[in-house]
């Protein structure tokens, strides 16, 4: 539960939070809180929840379901740490009132720009290009020390990066390989396939695609490299295709490209410390939603709330359990899927797995 502070602790609370958000740099627009934006009522969902929400192709997956389990505040402060085509960023907005605040983060310069311009549509939305791997610094650089009542993991690749060619993160579709969410940082999938050691690219696709032909494909990667560079994505689920048989519907090539763009983007490590991070930020009685597609994201927020929801065993038979091995998170209940209705829009959310948990005091 959610503590009531006294009338004048609340007032306290909102003023010194407005002044630090509007008073940083990079704030959205110069337009003061009065001016914000009006919440937009959806009519039709339940509770004033919308029925749908699309945006330019991508459909937020489990967006009802991510709204119930922030439990928002119309006065609050969230955070939506994948801001993609701001889907979900839109739901919060809409559900906030005029003295709610919203600090989106995203590493794709396209997500950033229709950040940008729902940012200056919205003064209540600032948007930041950053990965959520630095969460911890971006809110401190802003002066936001009172805590966050929500922070939202929209995890993995969004629909619109699946489907531009240009970006070289679908087999369905002829584009470089590149697969970076920033295709102005680090190496692309191309540079790394066709430099990187045999047994490397063999790990990588074990561990982050549970690959069981990995060793046999990372094989036929260095061999094609010799006497041709691998430069699409085409190249490489023929490459793989010549390796596995297709069988059923799903497309050999599907878990070497998931583990190949997992390693080029760092994103189990991304998770991890993004994580840790917002459990620090959270301010008592805060809301953390994680919205995972595959089963190594999924581990990793499932091992982290139940880490830091659980009394050390080895510390529970004591008579004074120390302040420091308490239980951080409840678990607000178990794993959430996309329901028939949702299936039927976006096949996409099969997949999806949400998990909530609230910060305790």
């Amino acid at each position: 539960m959610r503590r009531a502070g006294t009338a004048s602790a609340i007032s306290g609370w909102r003023t010194a939070r407005n002044s630090a958000w509007t008073c940083r740099r990079s704030w959205a627009s110069s337009r003061s809180e009065e001016s914000a934006v009006p919440p937009r009522r959806h009519p039709g969902g339940r509770g004033g929840l919308p029925r749908r929400v699309e945006v330019e192709g991508h459909v937020p997956v489990l967006a009802e379901e991510v709204l119930r389990g922030l439990a928002i505040r119309p006065d609050g402060l969230y955070l939506d740490a994948t801001f993609g085509r701001g889907g979900h960023s839109r739901m919060i907005l809409g559900a906030l009132g005029p003295h709610g605040r919203l600090l989106a983060l995203d590493r794709d310069p396209e997500a950033l720009g229709v950040g940008r311009e729902l940012a200056q549509a919205d003064s209540r939305l600032a948007i930041e290009q950053e990965n959520f791997d630095q969460l911890r610094r971006v809110v401190e650089a802003r002066g936001l020390t009172s805590g966050l009542d929500g922070i939202l993991f929209d995890l993995g690749v969004s629909s619109p990066q699946l489907d531009t060619p240009a970006r070289g993160f679908s087999f369905q579709h002829e584009g470089p390989l590149d697969m970076r969410m920033d295709p102005g940082a680090g190496q692309s999938a191309a540079e790394w396939l066709n430099s990187a050691a045999e047994r490397d690219i063999a790990h990588v696709l074990r561990r982050l695609g549970e690959e069981p032909a990995a060793a046999r494909i990372a094989r036929a990667i260095c061999e094609r490299r010799e006497h041709q560079p691998l430069a699409t994505t085409g190249e490489l689920a023929a490459l793989v295709l010549s390796i596995i048989p297709r069988r059923g519907h799903r497309h050999p090539a599907t878990r070497s490209f998931q583990a190949i763009r997992i390693f080029i983007n760092r994103e189990l490590e991304a998770l991890e410390a993004g994580l840790a991070q917002a459990l620090a930020l959270l301010a008592s009685g805060g809301r953390l939603c994680v919205i995972s597609f595959h089963s190594l994201e999924d581990r990793i927020t499932k091992r982290f709330l139940r880490q830091h929801s659980r009394v050390d065993p080895a510390l529970a038979a004591l008579p004074v359990v120390p302040d420091s091995a308490r239980p951080r998170l409840r678990l607000v209940g178990g794993a959430i899927h996309a329901g028939e209705a949702e299936l039927a829009r976006n096949p996409r959310a099969r997949s999806a797995v949400l998990r909530v948990a609230e910060k305790l005091a």
